[in-house]
């Protein structure tokens, strides 16, 4: 599809503030609603693609963390990460599906990023990506660029090199005549450095033999950090240090990785069912939210608590925080609701009405939302609802932390619940992923959003507002706006980015995984 003729150049250099006038977004209520939505999606494309032009430096391809809502180039951070990349090459392919580029424009410019990222310096033995870099140069950062230059120690985390990976993979499928670059770079990553097959919750006390799926470590360092680490190699290599922490919630955004290992071969199928749904109920873990409900189940030999959290009337798989982007970043590029219908498709909408359901009726704000972001007041904050995550203190929805203690059968009594909430932020990323299972929910959100507060700039909507004081963060960031790329480009192209990514040996080795899965969500 392609963007009507007034809305189909946008600068692919970047331009001065000068030159920006607010875009004119055109009202979602016409004649004919469909054509409506569309022309109101077209323009949100666009202007969100004109931030990701603006943050990303011609030189290198590599686009900032972030930029100054007024795109100018001096309003760029000086650092930027492997999300921040694969962000980068995904939303450039969505432009050019869209019309927004050219075909030769969005392989120059893919060109250009895929010969700086394979001069960047990597972990040689694993083929993974530090985590900070100097866009303007491709430098692996030692010191932080801003504020006191703190030093920096050198990190490989494992989600964020699965997000560099989904877009060199984005890339390859899009334009073949990149496809033996991106690969080149994508096929030296391997996933398995980051795989534990040890690890894993003893799901079952009276099978102390039982078999663990395992579960895959936060990253490492190569040089001791400070603070908690754990020695270990991997096939024999140099030693790293390891994180003490493993993603063992399995409704976050690090199961891209585990989807990437799998289908690679680098990690075996049973780790699918390795990582917990929720906690089995016990003393043991009541440190998390509440006491979940569910049954024991067993896949490829694994038993697995098929657990999930009530939320007013309804029983929901959570993340680990609560935030929108750990549920519903995944599906912007697998089609988790279609290959796991028992599990998957119910969950990702319930989720989604837990999140509005705190918004408008449990904490009254009016709006929801509420994801990791911009803090209004500055710097930076995850947000979630406290109750959707396995973590008892949780993400929380306001800038005042509100939280509630919930009881815990035979563990904990608990406090009341709250019956006021304060100044609540809103991320309007978080509507954009919940557009696929709430579509007229999402867009009334964010028409509220636009409508009541100065909420939108040249780029598209800027990264956070507190509804309660309409302070708003007038920045944009490379992740949150490469999500809302992502969301509009399927919206408006037929879920090209999950035809990219979840073709072949994704569809093979883990949709028969999803298939068989039975979670315990349900709704009222």
């Amino acid at each position: 599809m392609r963007i009507r003729s007034t809305l189909a150049l946008v600068a692919t250099t970047v331009v001065a503030a000068s030159a920006l006038a607010l875009p004119t977004v055109p009202s979602a209520t016409a004649d004919d609603p469909g054509e409506a939505r569309t022309a109101l999606l077209e323009t949100y494309l666009a202007d969100t693609w004109r931030s990701m032009d603006a943050m990303t430096d011609p030189a290198t391809g590599l686009p900032a963390d972030n930029i100054g809502g007024d795109l100018t180039a001096g309003s760029r951070s000086g650092y930027t990460s492997p999300t921040n990349i694969g962000a980068y090459l995904w939303s450039t392919v969505v432009a050019r599906d869209a019309g927004l580029i050219s075909g030769r424009a969005a392989r120059e410019r893919i060109s250009t990023t895929l010969q700086t990222v394979a001069g960047l310096e990597i972990h040689e033995p694993s083929g993974m990506f530090y985590n900070w870099y100097d866009p303007a140069t491709g430098t692996k950062l030692t010191t932080w660029p801003e504020g006191n230059h703190d030093p920096v120690h050198p990190f490989l985390s494992s989600v964020d090199n699965a997000w560099l990976a989904t877009g060199l993979l984005v890339a390859a499928r899009a334009i073949p005549r990149v496809a033996d670059r991106a690969d080149a770079i994508r096929e030296k990553m391997d996933f398995g450095y980051y795989y534990n097959g040890a690890e894993g919750v003893r799901k079952d006390p009276a099978n102390a033999q039982e078999t663990v799926g395992g579960q895959l470590r936060g990253g490492f360092w190569v040089d001791p950090p400070p603070g908690c680490s754990v020695a270990g190699n991997y096939r024999g290599d140099a030693p790293v240090y390891f994180t003490c922490h493993h993603y063992g919630t399995f409704n976050t955004e690090p199961r891209m990785a585990s989807y990437l290992g799998i289908a690679s071969g680098q990690i075996p199928a049973r780790h699918y069912f390795g990582t917990v749904r929720t906690f089995p109920p016990s003393c043991d873990w009541s440190w998390t939210e509440t006491t979940p409900t569910g049954e024991w189940r067993e896949y490829e030999g694994i038993n697995v608590y098929e657990g999930a959290l009530p939320y007013r009337g309804m029983d929901i798989v959570p993340t680990w925080g609560g935030s929108m982007f750990e549920a519903l970043m995944v599906p912007l590029f697998v089609p988790e609701e279609q290959w796991g219908p028992r599990s998957w498709g119910v969950n990702h909408p319930l989720y989604v009405q837990g999140q509005i359901e705190h918004g408008l009726d449990q904490a009254q704000y009016g709006y929801w939302g509420f994801s990791p972001s911009n803090n209004p007041a500055g710097g930076y904050r995850e947000y979630g609802v406290d109750q959707l995550g396995s973590d008892g203190p949780g993400y929380t929805s306001d800038q005042e932390r509100t939280s509630w203690e919930q009881p815990y059968d035979g563990c904990r009594t608990g406090t009341a619940e709250p019956t006021t909430y304060g100044n609540g932020v809103v991320t309007p990323h978080a509507s954009f992923l919940a557009m696929r299972y709430a579509p007229d929910q999402a867009l009334a959100n964010l028409d509220k959003l636009r409508s009541n507060f100065d909420a939108y700039g040249p780029g598209g909507f800027y990264d956070a507002v507190a509804v309660g004081s309409g302070e708003v963060s007038r920045e944009y960031l490379s992740l949150d706006q490469g999500m809302i790329v992502a969301a509009l480009g399927n919206a408006l192209n037929g879920d090209s980015l999950r035809d990219y990514v979840s073709r072949g040996a994704l569809r093979k080795k883990v949709r028969p995984l999803m298939a068989e899965e039975v979670f315990s969500s349900q709704g009222r």
